[in-house]
């Protein structure tokens, strides 16, 4: 049985003096150590704003509402259950609106658009569109004291992403999103959506991108080896052998929207 009253998932650990991470208690090999709801509020705020509250955990909701109380918007970074379940179950219980790209997401609120400004719980949080990790794949910069970006699934605060089976997920619109990433301003702090904060957004997404271009170059040298028509599976298994297996179904997802880049002739 979880023990829900463990420090790792009671308590809020503040990250910058707006944001506050809330970890859900579902670890797994895609979530890394669980999911991160965010819970931003300017310095003398009354109000909150929650970023992701997750599945339909009801413990961890709980834990949500009684942390932020007065919950101005529940924003939503992708429609991944992980992120997104227990957003209607929070939205009745808090009386908040819920805000996403998708507007089948949206609960008692307008659908978030690219470079939109947010001003909630005493901030201003510009909306990226940054899709790639899946269609509706959104980043929300804060600056306000400490700049931050919370980047979602798009960029993870461990290992890298994995890209959605198209036509959800696009290796071609994740590498326009890391190289928009990039050209923020040095020293802006990673909120990911799992795994642990990270310093600086432009290096990480920068290693995102050069991870990316020579996997690709690794896939390239597959193809040569094994033939054109080798299956995403065949690839997998050849280009991450040295990957404990139990990751392979989620590298296959990736490996699937490289070779439709590749097929596209996007990657010469």
């Amino acid at each position: 049985m979880r023990d829900v009253t463990h420090p790792a998932y009671a308590v809020v650990r503040q990250v910058t003096p707006y944001a506050g991470v809330l970890l859900e208690d579902n670890p797994s090999v895609m979530t890394l150590d669980g999911t991160n709801t965010w819970i931003l509020r300017a310095p003398g705020s009354a109000d909150a704003v929650v970023v992701d509250p997750g599945h339909e955990d009801i413990p961890h909701l709980e834990r949500i509402v009684a942390a932020a109380g007065t919950i101005e918007a529940i924003l939503i970074t992708h429609h991944h259950d992980d992120h997104v379940g227990g957003a209607p179950w929070l939205a009745r219980h808090a009386a908040a609106p819920v805000r996403a790209f998708d507007p089948a997401l949206c609960v008692d609120g307008a659908p978030l658009t690219d470079r939109e400004v947010v001003v909630a719980a005493g901030l201003e949080i510009e909306v990226l569109h940054t899709p790639g990790h899946t269609a509706d794949s959104l980043c929300l910069a804060v600056n306000h004291d400490e700049p931050a970006v919370l980047t979602g699934d798009t960029v993870l605060g461990r290992g890298t992403t994995v890209i959605s089976p198209p036509p959800d997920g696009s290796l071609g619109a994740y590498l326009s999103s890391l190289r928009t990433l990039i050209a923020f301003r040095s020293g802006t702090r990673v909120l990911p959506g799992h795994g642990p904060d990270l310093p600086d957004l432009p290096v990480v997404a920068q290693e995102y991108l050069t991870h990316r271009e020579q996997r690709l170059d690794q896939i390239r040298a597959a193809l040569a080896h094994l033939g054109s028509d080798a299956t995403p599976r065949q690839v997998v298994e050849h280009v991450y052998a040295d990957v404990d297996p139990s990751l392979w179904p989620a590298a296959e997802w990736s490996v699937r929207a490289q070779l439709e880049y590749l097929n596209q002739g996007l990657g010469r």
